[in-house]
């Protein structure tokens, strides 16, 4: 039972970050990740360097398994290397959005 609620509320959560991810603001997005992200990755084209340990985000955004709802919901989830931004789901969004942005 409870396996069947966390599977329940995992979807729920998934599919309301895939509903915020689709209304997405890139621009938003850009913001944050030079606030948030600029002193570890490389977030744009003219940026210089980053943290060799953290990967650029166009390196990122050309994983083709890492869509932009899945890059949000990494994002909410607290990982050791990163610090914890406190994001909305909708600034998550966004800034997946950003990343995604960036495969070129």
């Amino acid at each position: 039972m409870k396996r069947t609620i966390v599977a329940l509320l995992s979807l729920t959560f998934f599919a309301s970050l895939t509903g915020a991810a689709s209304a997405a603001d890139a621009a938003n997005g850009k913001r944050l990740s030079e606030r948030w992200c600029a002193s570890c990755h490389v977030v744009t084209s003219s940026q210089q360097h980053g943290n060799t340990q953290a990967p650029p985000f166009s390196e990122i955004a050309k994983k083709p398994h890492l869509d932009a709802p899945m890059l949000a919901l990494f994002l909410l989830l607290p990982h050791p290397k990163m610090p914890d931004m406190s994001l909305s789901r909708y600034e998550a969004a966004d800034l997946a959005a950003y990343i995604k942005s960036q495969a070129k």
